[in-house]
């Protein structure tokens, strides 16, 4: 009976050790810290991913730029599946699909539900079935609010732009619309920002407020202008070679956990901007309400028109998600 009992627990004992080692684990890449709300969104996506599957696949999350504070090299190690998930700006992402770049047009929405009426239609469901020519699959679409110029100097007009130096994340277009607006655009990956600040290389940046928090740079940049050029979605998004090797039930686990976790990271970003919206005014910033953005609209006319054709088709599907009023 002791020689039964003894074969029976090793056997019990093997077979769970087999099932832990059957268990596939997925890395997740987040340049921002827990607790920011794409990375919050990583943490429900990784939660229900394990649910769906049963367990089978457990997905880490490497938040604070753990893999890299540049993006453009979180989306390089996505591409040789050295990560295979990553939740990355549309900005960036915009590099290695041209198709991506229109988000980098300024003045493109009107409103958060302007674009959220388009990417939860089937042109920006199509957007994410689109990547995958460029070696990616995209699982789901994430709020990255409005972005504004910030500076350590007064800001308070589009003239006080002139000759100063922003950074911008590595894209052709941001460049252009910066220089537009009259100042010297710097390509810089985010966590280099705040030192370049603080140093005086740049004078600047340009972000939504949740960022202005989560990097610090509220500490350095004192001046924030709400002049709203920008809204870039985020884009979580996956390996196509490790996506291919996910049977066509995990496939359709994968998109149902990524499916969920829009709406919680939308209600998670609304939350965000308030809270650091509060923090960076009791910091002392300096917050200015742009009550009529023509001067900004009028700079970049001109960039607008010259790079539209090439997103003309995305850009009709984007004028007929507008709100109707």
């Amino acid at each position: 009976m002791q020689f039964k009992r003894i074969a029976l627990v090793a056997v019990a004992t093997g077979a769970l050790a087999l099932a832990a080692s059957a268990q596939s684990v997925l890395k997740l890449a987040e340049i921002h810290p827990q607790g920011y709300p794409t990375e919050l969104a990583d943490e429900q996506f990784a939660k229900l991913v394990n649910q769906y599957t049963n367990g089978k696949y457990k997905i880490d999350i490497f938040p604070g730029g753990q893999i890299s504070g540049d993006e453009k090299v979180v989306i390089e190690q996505v591409k040789i599946n050295a990560v295979s998930i990553a939740r990355v700006s549309s900005g960036a992402l915009g590099g290695f699909n041209a198709q991506l770049n229109v988000f980098s047009l300024p003045y493109l929405f009107d409103s958060a539900d302007h674009m959220w009426n388009f990417l939860l239609g089937s042109y920006g469901q199509k957007m994410l079935a689109d990547l995958e020519p460029s070696g990616f699959v995209g699982l789901c679409w994430y709020d990255g609010g409005a972005r504004s110029f910030y500076a350590n100097y007064p800001l308070n007009a589009i003239a006080d732009l002139k000759g100063k130096k922003f950074r911008v994340m590595p894209n052709n277009l941001l460049v252009k619309m910066v220089e537009a607006m009259g100042a010297s655009a710097v390509p810089m990956a985010a966590g280099q920002v705040f030192s370049a600040i603080q140093t005086g290389v740049i004078d600047g940046a340009e972000n939504n407020a949740p960022s202005l928090i989560s990097f610090n740079h509220y500490q350095v940049a004192k001046y924030y202008m709400l002049d709203e050029h920008l809204r870039l979605p985020e884009v979580l998004f996956m390996n196509k070679g490790a996506w291919a090797k996910l049977s066509k039930d995990d496939q359709a686990a994968f998109r149902k956990a990524a499916a969920e976790t829009v709406a919680f990271q939308r209600k998670a970003w609304d939350a965000y901007v308030i809270e650091a919206t509060n923090k960076i005014k009791a910091e002392g910033e300096i917050i200015v309400e742009v009550k009529d953005k023509t001067p900004f609209k009028n700079a970049v006319k001109d960039l607008v028109a010259t790079e539209s054709p090439a997103f003309a088709d995305t850009i009709k599907a984007i004028d007929a998600a507008r709100p109707k009023k």
